[in-house]
């Protein structure tokens, strides 16, 4: 099955619940995706997870939780990432989603469900939640996408046997990626004394992975025949202060993080907050003016020079965007995010040819980013492509679940491309997955 009408038939599952849906807010940022897989891969390798095999990703939400729902993503909470006070509390977080997937609970969960062929890319529905980033001068983009609460209970939760299993695997994959498997024992502390309170008070956490006194016990029983003695991991501890820096910057008041900036785990750490905040409040020339010292501090860095491009675009200086972006794009030429933004800026400073260029290298590399739909519709349009910009169009409406949008573009890119290509099949599968919803709703 195409890719394209695999999600948008996943897509169709998740929207033909019968309970209201609620929004789910996936922010993207090219630095702390980066900075979460590099804290990931060594629970992933222990997990026996194949390098670049599962993404970890951020919703936000101010509550604390993580969870998996495929064996391709791991979604943590932003609030439980701005909680957590070490790189191994993280890592304990990770490793133990890692175990729910390759301890098989969540395979199991789909044959369950009799859905193993249309469900199996349903973290995938979750990571289209992004799409165009606001004039609010945030660096950090979103969109909400209805998922259903039904779905959410059933493809969440766990038994309590499966968190013990997972809990003990987990354990192992920290002792092996040198993590201290002390920290699970403080994350689950954290969340002590939740399954007393009323389910609407619960943190998530509490609700999808049960708690228990027994089960506190048990992992501390497992520590301490354990007997692990870890080293300090000090590339582990940056990247967790850089992740959790950058995000708190985003998400908090500048004026909080520019009294906090000065305390950050290292200088660069520091200007990055700064230029984000002062961005946020806006105060373009201070924020560029941290960003010069950055640059100068890691001028190899792909992401420094993603956020002076992305800075610059905000601040309408496009032509200066473009040779940010191309520095970071000539830096990292694989990252979908950073080839996104070149495109955007491209597009922004007229030269939408080369917009589309960057702009079909990044959705070769994820599909279901809607800013980068959004974007090459654009550009197809403005290069005469009308029935490309159609069909993209068609695409980005799929991934927002607006099925009746969807299919006007749909029929229109099919009336003007030509019959058989592999854009027209692009549009009979957009128009597909819009008739099966459409009558599942009759």
């Amino acid at each position: 099955m195409h890719p394209l009408l695999r999600f948008l038939a996943v897509l169709a599952v998740m929207l033909s619940h019968a309970l209201p849906a609620q929004a789910v807010t996936l922010l993207r940022d090219a630095d702390i995706e980066h900075a979460l897989g590099r804290l990931a891969q060594p629970v992933l390798n222990a997990a026996g997870l194949p390098a670049g095999s599962v993404k970890v990703m951020v919703i936000r939400d101010s509550s604390l939780n993580a969870f998996v729902v495929d064996h391709r993503h791991i979604f943590i909470h932003s609030g439980l990432l701005l909680k957590m006070k070490t790189a191994d509390e993280l890592q304990s977080v990770l490793a133990h989603e890692a175990a729910h997937i390759a301890n098989g609970h969540i395979a199991r969960r789909f044959s369950n469900m009799r859905m193993a062929n249309t469900i199996s890319g349903l973290g995938i529905a979750l990571a289209a939640a992004a799409a165009a980033s606001g004039a609010d001068g945030s660096a950090v983009s979103a969109l909400g996408l209805g998922v259903s609460s039904s779905a959410n209970r059933v493809f969440m939760s766990h038994t309590r046997a499966e968190e013990s299993a997972a809990d003990n695997s987990a354990i192992r994959y920290m002792i092996s990626a040198g993590a201290d498997p002390k920290a699970m024992i403080d994350l689950l502390n954290i969340f002590s004394g939740q399954e007393l309170l009323n389910q609407s008070r619960q943190d998530p956490y509490a609700r999808t992975h049960p708690l228990t006194r027994d089960r506190l016990r048990a992992v501390q029983a497992q520590v301490t025949a354990a007997k692990a003695k870890p080293g300090r991991n000090k590339d582990a501890d940056y990247w967790f202060a850089r992740a959790q820096g950058k995000l708190s910057a985003f998400l908090r008041a500048p004026s909080w993080t520019l009294r906090r900036a000065g305390s950050s785990a290292s200088k660069d750490i520091a200007l990055v907050r700064q230029a984000v905040a002062y961005h946020r409040k806006p105060d373009s020339a201070k924020a560029l003016a941290a960003i010069g010292k950055l640059i100068a501090l890691r001028p190899k860095d792909p992401f420094v020079h993603e956020l002076n491009g992305q800075i610059l675009l905000e601040s309408r200086r496009a032509e200066a965007s473009v040779a940010a972006y191309g520095r970071a794009a000539a830096l990292a030429p694989g990252n979908a995010l950073i080839l996104g933004g070149q495109g955007r800026a491209l597009l922004a400073a007229g030269q939408p040819k080369r917009a589309l260029q960057a702009l079909e290298k990044a959705r070769a590399r994820d599909f279901t980013d809607a800013r980068v739909l959004r974007d090459m519709a654009t550009a197809y349009a403005k290069t005469g492509k009308t029935g490309m910009a159609s069909v993209v169009t068609a695409e980005r409406y799929a991934l927002a679940g607006r099925f009746k949008d969807a299919q006007i573009h749909a029929k229109r890119a099919a009336d003007l491309l030509p019959r058989g290509s592999a854009p027209w099949l692009r549009a009979q599968d957009v128009l597909s997955a819009a008739e099966a919803q459409a009558s599942k709703r009759k």
